[in-house]
């Protein structure tokens, strides 16, 4: 037995931040604030490594490969964090992509550990199968949705490990026939892990919408979202800000509750495009519990028009990118 655990750590890669984090020099050896940045420094090249590897491995695959058949463009709608209205967003922008730019659009609920698409959008059934043993997405509201939420029972705990997690997100893409869309919007699950980028592997992603409420701590973690996806070559479609402000409905004055145009000085800050502001309103949180979309529940609303011009924004940024030199050059091997 010693001489096969022997055997094994010869045969063993070598690890050398591991080593350098290990060994690394104690505050008593020299001052803190250089161990602070030494070991900041440190985990940014690991990460840089780690993220090189999905970067090579895109790479292995044309273009083309990555695409999803009869889908023209992907994007991503991203929070570094849970609680900011993600999904509420992606709905709403899906829906409001769907009816008032009047495109094919479909809906990846992505989020597997908390999916609200079907609630949502007011889906309790499982999806068809066709004959090649692909899942047929389930129409609402003129959007194609697919999520995990279909397959599971509505109050089961998904108690998943990360490959599990992987090989059910490979699955609601690969194998799903979404037909012919112009837009896939993909509902992300917040943060920067393990999923993120899985599905850049996986897909030719368009760009990355990025949402955010005003606050402070939120758009710590909105930064950290857009960096990951700029590590990957990931376009940066713009911000959104979610929960701009609270609109009194006796005398109409605003209330920022959670800070005033932090998701718009973020955008101008890291040279990304603003896209909208979405109030915090009753009729969304409404919309929302009753699976139907304040787009649909409230067409005239300021709320709806607030999300049909961030889809109508979106649309525009997709055309310029369309137009600029490619970012993922294709490589034949």
């Amino acid at each position: 037995m010693a001489h096969a655990l022997s055997k094994c750590n010869e045969n063993r890669q070598p690890r050398p931040w591991a080593f350098l984090i290990a060994h690394r020099p104690r505050p008593g050896w020299i001052h803190d604030g250089i161990l602070g940045t030494f070991e900041r420094k440190l985990r940014s090249c690991i990460l840089d490594l780690r993220l090189g590897s999905i970067r090579s491995y895109s790479g292995t695959f044309k273009k083309s490969q990555l695409r999803l058949e009869g889908v023209k463009d992907v994007i991503a709608v991203a929070s570094g964090k849970g609680g900011v209205g993600k999904s509420t967003t992606a709905v709403n922008l899906a829906v409001a992509l769907a009816i008032k730019c009047q495109l094919k659009v479909g809906l990846l609920d992505a989020d597997v550990y908390g999916p609200s698409v079907p609630m949502m959008m007011k889906i309790d059934r499982k999806p068809d199968i066709t004959e090649d043993k692909k899942m047929i997405p389930i129409e609402n509201y003129g959007v194609k949705c697919m999520s995990i939420g279909f397959l599971v029972e509505k109050d089961a705990p998904i108690v998943w490990r990360g490959p599990m997690v992987m090989s059910a997100l490979v699955k609601m893409t690969r194998g799903v026939d979404w037909g012919n869309l112009d837009i896939l919007v993909v509902d992300m699950p917040p943060g920067t892990g393990d999923a993120q980028l899985t599905m850049t592997q996986n897909l030719q992603l368009s760009g990355a919408l990025i949402v955010s409420t005003p606050q402070d701590i939120a758009l710590l973690d909105a930064r950290r979202g857009v960096n990951m996806f700029s590590k990957v070559g990931v376009p940066i479609l713009g911000f959104v800000e979610n929960m701009s402000f609270f609109k009194c409905p006796h005398c109409g004055e605003p209330s920022f509750i959670f800070g005033k145009e932090g998701a718009r000085n973020a955008a101008a800050s890291m040279g990304h495009n603003f896209l909208g502001e979405i109030p915090l309103e009753v009729d969304v949180r409404k919309g929302s519990d009753e699976g139907i979309p304040v787009v649909i529940s409230a067409p005239d609303s300021v709320i709806s028009k607030a999300y049909g011009d961030t889809a109508q924004n979106v649309v525009n940024k997709l055309e310029e990118l369309a137009n600029e030199p490619s970012l993922h050059p294709e490589i034949n091997l």
